[in-house]
């Protein structure tokens, strides 16, 4: 398991190229035949990557202290690749692409296996500390709450699905859903961009198309930075972040955040004459 620390806004001024994509950019994954963790002390959140050949279990240990990685923690999985199927308990859940699955508190067995080994599935997860235990419970996206935002003029049409919310998959903390930019549009979340003063936000980016890449802005809104992004790698984004990106086609993100709320609209709107 990798691990990242926290890091404030005006140390982050001063942070190289380098500098910033070791201490927020999640690459490599998925690794055929592996299971990628990378532990955030940002609000505790983990980002993983899993891409089974064969049948493979999430496990606990020393990194998280519990005998079991749902000790004392959540999960949401979405499958970003060819199918496969997650096992929780004696139930298994089939997953294709797109399709995505809350997995509560105190689930001690968790299994992935693809239903091709050599055209593995690639589930990407988000787990958050969870003080309350709720049912686990699979989501198409043709089953999410679904809103289409944006404008042409803007060129940040999108449709925004809630997999994991309050009003839909319930969960002690974590919130998460998917995103997909229209072809002909560039933008996520912007104009205008926010922030989370109170929750940290991870974005993953896929189905970004050969040769293209994406343009993740972070930082205070009044001293921006970027870092490129290419398919399937995370962007951790603290609070006093905002988050927002452009890429040179269309593309898709799954976002996902942990922190003092589950309220989907309590964000920080930041008015574009502040962005420098």
């Amino acid at each position: 398991m990798d691990f990242r620390h926290p890091a404030n806004p005006n140390d982050f001024e001063a942070y190289t190229t380098d500098r910033m994509r070791e201490e927020f950019l999640v690459q490599q994954l998925f690794v055929p035949g592996s299971i990628k963790l990378t532990y955030s002390f940002i609000d505790r959140m983990i980002i993983g990557g899993v891409c089974p050949e064969s049948p493979l279990e999430l496990e606990g240990g020393k990194a998280l202290g519990t005998d079991f990685f749902l000790s004392r923690r959540e999960l949401g999985v979405i499958n970003v690749g060819p199918t496969g199927a997650v096992s929780v308990g004696g139930d298994t859940y089939a997953l294709e692409k797109t399709d995505g699955l809350y997995i509560g508190q105190g689930a001690k067995t968790v299994v992935f296996a693809s239903d091709d080994p050599s055209e593995p599935a690639r589930f990407y997860l988000l787990s958050g500390p969870a003080h309350q235990s709720y049912p686990t419970q699979k989501v198409k996206m043709v089953e999410a709450e679904s809103t289409r935002i944006g404008s042409p003029e803007q060129c940040n049409v999108r449709v925004l699905n809630k997999y994991i919310h309050p009003d839909g998959v319930p969960s002690a903390n974590l919130v998460m859903g998917l995103t997909v930019v229209e072809p002909g549009n560039v933008w996520n979340s912007m104009p205008p961009c926010h922030l989370h003063a109170r929750r940290m936000e991870v974005y993953f980016y896929f189905d970004v198309k050969p040769g293209a890449v994406v343009f993740h802005l972070m930082g205070e809104p009044e001293r921006t930075r970027h870092i490129v992004v290419r398919n399937e790698e995370a962007i951790i984004s603290p609070s006093w972040s905002l988050h927002a990106g452009a890429a040179t086609s269309d593309y898709a993100f799954i976002w996902g955040m942990v922190g003092d709320n589950q309220t989907f609209g309590d964000m920080d709107i930041v008015d574009i004459d502040r962005l420098k």
